[in-house]
Order: structure tokens, then sequence, then C-alpha cells
């Protein structure tokens, strides 16, 4: 999926991402962006950490690791 290739790209170049940034980013409303990054996260691919009001996510390296190995 598009949103969520984006959304990974994006918190794996900074570090990690907070949920509030996102909309921003890829143009799709909170709701949406929930969904991805729950899904996402259910997937193993990233990592949540909730920080007071907002969630914070980064890119679970051991999993991107195994996802790009299996890809090559």
């Amino acid at each position: 999926d598009p949103v969520r290739l984006k959304l990974v790209s994006s918190i794996a170049a900074t570090g990690e991402g907070c949920a509030c940034d996102f909309p921003a980013i890829v143009g799709k409303s909170q709701p949406t962006i929930s969904h991805h990054l729950s899904q996402l996260v259910n997937a193993g691919i990233l990592e949540r950490e909730q920080r007071g009001k907002w969630a914070w996510f980064r890119v679970n390296q051991e999993r991107l690791a195994t996802i790009r190995t299996v890809l090559a």
C-alpha cells in the first residue's frame, strides 16, 4: 500500500515519528493514518510508544531486516 510505504519511509528516515505529523506528510485524514499505523504495528514493522496524548512510532529494525532478506 503506498500510504504504508510512505509512513514507513518517513519514520525510517527520521528515526521516529509522531502520529500527529503524519496527516500532513501523507495527505490523509487522522483516522486513515491511525488505521494504517495499526496495521503496521500488528505486522511487527513498527513499534508504538504512547507519550502523553500522542503515539510515537519507530521502525522495528529486526523485522525490517527480515523483510529485506525475503525480498532480496
